[in-house]
């Protein structure tokens, strides 16, 4: 069993175990918020951590870097990327923009191929709801709308809107700890909504529906933001 650091899950060590491994459980720390925005990423703390050499550390950070999950700033070594709330406003925009644009395209250029996709992976996010799985929960959201963008047709507009969804994960986390980690089930049922307007080939709808979509994301968010947990705590004097 490998060393972890304090109140990180351990790591079964295997024979083979490289960088995809510690990436892995890296992305999975970062997108928790376990390893919080801006924290200090030490290569030998890490190397010593999974006991390994520093060359996976050392690979797995670089395709940290390209996920934008960590960043590298000059003579002040890796850093956990930050979290800038006051950058969600524009990410919002962006998003809906792109989500409007490919659920339209996908209900335009879908196929049958892609139509099963879609549901097998709504498949999966309705598993990871049931069983309160968030960090699949944060995967399956985002399989599923790329396999939408996948459907538009547009490579261009797809990559893009994948860059997107990659980009809001941690904005995600947030979200979803507005339920308090326990997601209705009905959560669904917007997703359900947008697969059935992609294949009936209603383009209006489908875009209508991506925009509630990110709206409702986006009030959840704010409300979470704004939710104050003090409010019925009282001192009392002794």
């Amino acid at each position: 069993m490998a060393v972890t650091a304090k109140g990180k899950r351990p790591i079964k060590q295997a024979r083979g175990y490289g960088a995809y491994a510690i990436y892995t459980e890296l992305r999975n720390e970062i997108l928790a918020l376990e390893l919080e925005p801006g924290q200090l990423v030490d290569e030998s703390s890490l190397a010593k951590r999974f006991e390994v050499s520093r060359s996976p550390v050392r690979e797995a950070l670089v395709r940290l870097v390209s996920d934008n999950l960590l960043q590298t700033l000059p003579n002040k070594g890796t850093i956990v990327a930050p979290l800038r709330i006051e950058e969600f406003p524009q990410y919002v925009d962006a998003l809906d923009l792109m989500q409007r644009a490919t659920t339209r395209l996908a209900a335009e250029f879908r196929s049958q191929d892609d139509l099963q996709h879609m549901r097998a992976f709504q498949a999966e996010f309705v598993e990871t709801l049931k069983t309160g799985d968030v960090l699949g929960m944060i995967q399956k959201n985002r399989d599923f709308h790329v396999a939408i963008g996948r459907a538009s047709r547009n490579t261009y507009i797809a990559s893009a809107y994948e860059r997107i969804l990659d980009d809001g994960r941690r904005f995600l986390r947030l979200y979803f700890k507005s339920f308090g980690d326990v997601m209705p089930t009905s959560m669904a049922d917007s997703h359900e909504a947008i697969i059935t307007a992609i294949e009936a080939g209603d383009l209006d709808l489908s875009e209508r529906l991506a925009q509630e979509h990110t709206e409702e994301v986006q009030q959840r968010f704010l409300q979470y933001l704004g939710s104050r947990r003090m409010m019925n705590f009282t001192i009392s004097k002794s």
